[in-house]
């Protein structure tokens, strides 16, 4: 046995799992030079290897779920190109200004067909809020109206929506709650669905950077877009919000974070999925809105986003035929790998999904945490 086989295979014997055994987790291998490359790259190699059909496993995201939960994927040196790549991402901005709409045209334009079948109707693409719900439906339109309680809407108020996906809760918010929303993406596909759908509604939607944004509003919130921000970005990201909130409003900020402060994101999802994204810590966050707001309120809805994840994951397979006619079938590994691995590490509690509730000078009445 080579010697990257023998790291690789015991560190995997650590998470309860065997090469080509018969558990469900266990994962079969079907080219030898798979462990040099995981050995290498651990996040490329082992995503990139799946993809090029080095390898199978009956469930992924359980087999990746025992790797994280005993940290096997922390076990493997890092090599003199991924301090490269941290160096790069120490020294220069990958998510200035120049690239903002990379994300964009990359991920978020795949195409509607896409994430039309894969999402709930409302195409919401972040964590729902599974609590007394049965479907995916249903937990998604409450994720909706736990946020929008969570801001204290009330009718009349102006509720500025920072990527604003395809619209989902600047239409809820119009709808339900009776206030006037402005949102912003950096998709045009997005923009476009959004601005379809909030039609007789006091609902703006722009294709703008947001830091741009420089108008007065009551309420703000920012769902599942402050993981593209970039930690380089994050004091002048709550300086826009902080100039564009009222002295009395409320910030609701939804992001999957980090458990230790990082700066640069996960390789494979980098190159594949999210074009310079990163997630952030909790004492990234903490530092950046230091003198600028006061934290009324922070719920952890991680365990949420590993059923969100499984949903969207059974949807996709189910219209898989009706898909296959647009996208390969390397396509078709490389987004089930992306939707069960990262399923996989919010089980494992390895990343989070936060709701922070922010204020300017803080509510002189205080502010109950709404669950």
């Amino acid at each position: 046995m080579n010697t990257a086989k023998k790291i690789i295979t015991d560190l995997l014997r650590q998470a309860d799992i065997n090469v080509n055994g018969d558990k469900p987790w266990d994962i079969h291998v079907h080219q030898e030079n798979f462990y040099n490359r995981v050995l290498r790259n651990p996040s490329l190699g082992l995503g990139e290897s799946y993809m090029d059909v080095w390898w199978d496993c009956k469930h992924i995201d359980e087999f990746l779920f025992r790797v994280l939960r005993v940290g096997a994927n922390q076990a493997i040196a890092i090599t003199p190109h991924q301090w490269l790549r941290i160096l790069f991402f120490r020294l220069f901005n990958y998510q200035s200004t120049r690239r903002a709409f990379q994300v964009g045209e990359q991920h978020y334009d795949l195409g509607n067909d896409l994430f039309s079948v894969m999402l709930d109707s409302k195409m919401n693409y972040s964590c729902a809020y599974w609590k007394d719900a049965e479907n995916l439906e249903q937990a998604q339109f409450n994720k909706l109206d736990l946020i929008c309680r969570k801001l204290l809407l009330q009718p009349g108020m102006r509720l500025l929506d920072i990527g604003c996906g395809w619209g989902a809760m600047a239409q809820h918010a119009a709808k339900h709650y009776g206030v006037e929303v402005v949102g912003v993406t950096i998709s045009k596909e997005q923009a476009k669905l959004a601005q379809e759908r909030c039609q007789g509604l006091p609902v703006t939607i722009r294709l703008e950077d947001y830091r741009k944004l420089n108008q007065s509003f009551d309420r703000i919130v920012s769902i599942g877009m402050f993981e593209h921000v970039g930690y380089k970005n994050y004091q002048h990201y709550f300086d826009v919000a902080h100039r564009c909130l009222v002295d009395d409003g409320l910030f609701v900020l939804h992001s999957i974070g980090n458990n230790q402060s990082a700066y640069g994101g996960d390789e494979w999802s980098s190159k594949y999925i999210f074009p310079n994204g990163m997630l952030p810590s909790i004492a990234q966050i903490g530092t950046a809105i230091e003198d600028k707001f006061i934290m009324e309120d922070w719920h952890n809805l991680s365990v949420h986003y590993d059923k969100t994840l499984i949903a969207w994951h059974d949807n996709f397979i189910r219209q898989w035929p009706q898909l296959s006619a647009q996208y390969d079938e390397r396509f078709y590994r490389m987004w089930t790998y992306y939707l069960l691995s990262s399923a996989a590490a919010f089980r494992a509690r390895y990343i989070q999904v936060w709701q922070v509730v922010l204020s300017k000078n803080g509510l002189l009445t205080g502010y109950e945490g709404i669950r």
